[in-house]
């Protein structure tokens, strides 16, 4: 499947159900925010090895894997509402990014570029 593809299945999803009505950028940015912090929810209180071995939890990880497709589901039905082309949009993040943490600087290193070119 496609980005495109996926789009429009749940444009017809929506359409079906005459959720269009509801489907406002502000309302899909809460529901992707909402559906976000359900995501964040189950890492909460994990340790940071227990958070990389979540998926070996069975229950856990239905739970990832729905929370994660609830979360790219808003995602893309927001930007299909906002008719941005979201494949070209992180190109272009991509690309941004390349500039503002270049490898050689930022490799292996997680502070905040601003703290790179000191």
């Amino acid at each position: 499947m496609t980005i495109g593809s996926l789009q429009q299945s749940l444009a017809h999803f929506a359409a079906e159900r005459d959720w269009e009505q509801f489907h406002t950028p502000k309302n899909l940015s809460m529901a992707l925010a909402g559906e976000s912090g359900e995501l964040l929810e189950i890492f909460q209180w994990l340790t940071p090895e227990e958070s990389t071995a979540v998926m070996d939890d069975p229950t856990r990880a239905v739970r990832v894997r729905e929370e994660m497709a609830d979360v790219f589901a808003y995602l893309l039905r927001m930007a299909d509402v906002l008719e941005l082309d979201l494949e070209q949009a992180l190109a272009d993040k991509i690309e941004i990014n390349r500039g503002k943490y270049p490898a050689h600087l930022a490799r292996g290193r997680a502070d905040k570029y601003t703290q790179l070119r000191g």
